[in-house]
Formats: C-alpha cells, sequence, structure tokens
C-alpha cells in the first residue's frame, strides 16, 4: 500500500491550527504530515521539550505520524549555504533541525531552501560546490547519529542556478560521502529542470538507492491531478522501482482550497498507484 505524508504549509497559510491540520490529513486518507518548520513557530530550531512533545503528540492522537520536515531555511533569511560568513549559524541551525525531525518522530529532511542557496558574485561553479560540500559534511555527520536521511534538493532554474537536476545534487551527495546524506525528486522541479520525463529519471535513479524521498505535484504547481503531468506513468516507475517509503504531496498552488486540492492530490496518486498493479 502506498503511504502518503500531507505537506502541511498551504493549511497552515490558510490559518488552521495544527490540531486542525492533523483533523483535515487523517480525514483525508493521508498516513501523515510532513512539516514546514516555519509553521511550528519564528524559531523552530530551538523549540523546547513540551512543544515538540506537544506537536508530535497531536499528531498521533489523529492517528498520523511526522514523517520528516521540509523548507528547512525558510524561516532564516540571513543564513545561507554559500556564503562562508553565514556557514556556522547555518550549521548550527540545520543541525538543531535534524535533531527537531527525529524528536517529532520523522525520518527524513528536504533542504530545498532557494533564497539560501543563491551563489556569490563572482564565485565560480565550483567554488560554490566545494564550500557546499564542507558545510553539509558535519550535518550529514548529525543525521548520521541522529538516524534520520537529509535529502538535498534539486530545484527549477526558475528558484536558483544552483544544483538543477538529480545528477548535479549526486555529485554533492557522494563528495560528501555519507549513508545519511541522499537526494530526492520532486516531480514538479524535476519536470522543468530535466532533461528526461520525471518517470524515466525515477527509474534511472531510485535504484541507485541515492534518491532518500519523493515529492509529488505537478509542473504547474499544484497537486498532482491538477495539470497534465502523466502522474499513471510517474506512479508506475515508483512503484516498479520498488519504492516502499512515503511519498509526500506539496502542492503550492490551490484548487479552491487547501483541503480539496490534497483530496485531489491524494486521489490522483493512490488511484496510480494502484493501477500500476
Amino acid at each position: 500500500m502506498l503511504k502518503v505524508a500531507l505537506c502541511n504549509e498551504l493549511l497552515a497559510a490558510e490559518g488552521k491550527s495544527f490540531a486542525e491540520q492533523c483533523r483535515i490529513a487523517a480525514a483525508l486518507g493521508y498516513m501523515g504530515l510532513e512539516l514546514a518548520p516555519g509553521t511550528l513557530g519564528d524559531r523552530p530550531h530551538a523549540l523546547g521539550d513540551a512543544a515538540i512533545s506537544e506537536i508530535r503528540g497531536t499528531a498521533e492522537s489523529h492517528g498520523l505520524a511526522v514523517t520528516g520536515l521540509h523548507w528547512l531555511l525558510a524561516p532564516y533569511p540571513d543564513l545561507s549555504i554559500t556564503d562562508p560568513a553565514a556557514a556556522a549559524e547555518t550549521q548550527d541551525v540545520l543541525c538543531s533541525l535534524i535533531d527537531l525531525c527525529a524528536r517529532l518522530g520523522g525520518t527524513v529532511l528536504v533542504h530545498g531552501s532557494p533564497a539560501q542557496r543563491e551563489p556569490l558574485p563572482g564565485d565560480s561553479a565550483a567554488e560554490t560546490r566545494d564550500r557546499v560540500i564542507a558545510l553539509f559534511q558535519p550535518i550529514a555527520a548529525a543525521a548520521e547519529a541522529a538516524g534520520v536521511t537529509y535529502c538535498l534538493e534539486p530545484l527549477s532554474p526558475a528558484e536558483t542556478p544552483f544544483i538543477n537536476t538529480v545528477e548535479e545534487a549526486v555529485a554533492v551527495v557522494e563528495a560528501v560521502g555519507s549513508p545519511n546524506f541522499r537526494t530526492m525528486i520532486d516531480t514538479s522541479a524535476a519536470g522543468q529542470a530535466e532533461a528526461i520525463p520525471v518517470a524515466a529519471l525515477i527509474r534511472r535513479w531510485v535504484p541507485s538507492g541515492l534518491i532518500g524521498h519523493i515529492q509529488v505535484n505537478d509542473t504547474n504547481r499544484g497537486a498532482p491531478g491538477t495539470g497534465s503531468d502523466p502522474f499513471g506513468e510517474i506512479l508506475k516507475a515508483l512503484r516498479d522501482s520498488g519504492w516502499d517509503r512515503p511519498v509526500a504531496v506539496e502542492p503550492f498552488v490551490v484548487q479552491g482550497d487547501a483541503t480539496r486540492t490534497f483530496a485531489i492530490g491524494l486521489e490522483t496518486v493512490t488511484e496510480a498507484w494502484e493501477a500500476a498493479a
């Protein structure tokens, strides 16, 4: 059975409390929530024991798991993985978010954060890549210690010029050299950035073991089923590749409202997965 998590930021943006987000996710049939830390407070890396226990307990009381975190640096506009002046603070925050993820019961962190990965003016691609590899090595070690997987996300060229394809992310992943540091596939970004179809991308890279997570959304930035992307082919490729971990529905554009958008997304991927059997 396909396990599908709901990325919570659209529900939070509608002003829904975390308990209400959980109620909606459970009612729709999702098995868990993938959380944007910025929806948990202005300084989510510094949440105390009581707050962390309350978040996890609320999710579990609705029969849900917290599967992981994404949009990691969105609450921290001054941090950067490419600027050496911000490196130490960025590492501290990201290591604290790794601890938060583990304490919430999550198993995966997705590092997108395009605004905090802009290359510095005048830096070559090689200089930027080497600096980022050095920054992520202690973060990967923290992920190993916490027993979670930290994923460097390829993003579309419309969002950032740095790391747009899985192959580019894999070069960084292999240089960092940790079993807990991986890349991932976001189907919307991949549909915009990759030279091959998303289904072919999945068939190429999932068997490599270098893909730690999958997020599903249409290239129109809506949920699966709100555009024209071939999710039948995409989910068949994922099923044929032996994927057995959660898939996260992460729309950025709503169809009606967030609840309806997530209903369409879950129905689309579930039906495509079952049809691929």
